[in-house]
């Protein structure tokens, strides 16, 4: 008798043993899309502090107008603008200039529960909005 091959019973037990394998591995990976989410909202960030910084070495002043907003939209900026919008799915505050400094938030539309901002600070004693503990690093909370 020739016996090539795996027997149906080999077959299920392989196929079990992948799906424990599968449902170990599965909870690992669950809060992938909101790490991304939130990698986003720090990169519009950081962005943000080079546009306004760049914007500071032209005007000698932060600016409050930016081109956009809300992600998604095309992006032309008018004169007297900073060049910055954020990436589709984010949506900015406008840079609050007191002083000699800025500050801004930023969040999802995708990260609703719970709601996480991020926010930065430039030239200012404290974030106003108590997220960022860091001049000129994102935070998020």
């Amino acid at each position: 008798m020739n016996r090539k091959g795996f027997t149906l019973i080999e077959l299920l037990i392989v196929v079990v043993i992948i799906g424990i394998l599968a449902a170990i591995a599965i909870p690992k990976f669950a809060n992938t899309k909101g790490k991304a989410y939130i990698a986003s909202m720090k990169s519009d960030l950081r962005n943000l502090v080079t546009a306004e910084e760049a914007f500071f070495a032209d005007s000698v002043k932060y600016s409050s107008k930016v081109t956009q907003l809300v992600g998604g939209a095309a992006c032309a900026p008018a004169a007297g603008d900073v060049a910055w919008c954020p990436t589709t799915g984010n949506t900015a505050s406008a840079p609050v200039v007191a002083g000699g400094g800025w500050s801004a938030s930023i969040s999802n539309a995708n990260l609703q529960t719970p709601v996480v901002r991020c926010s930065v600070y430039v030239n200012e004693p404290a974030d106003p909005s108590g997220i960022a503990t860091q001049e000129g690093a994102p935070a998020c909370k």
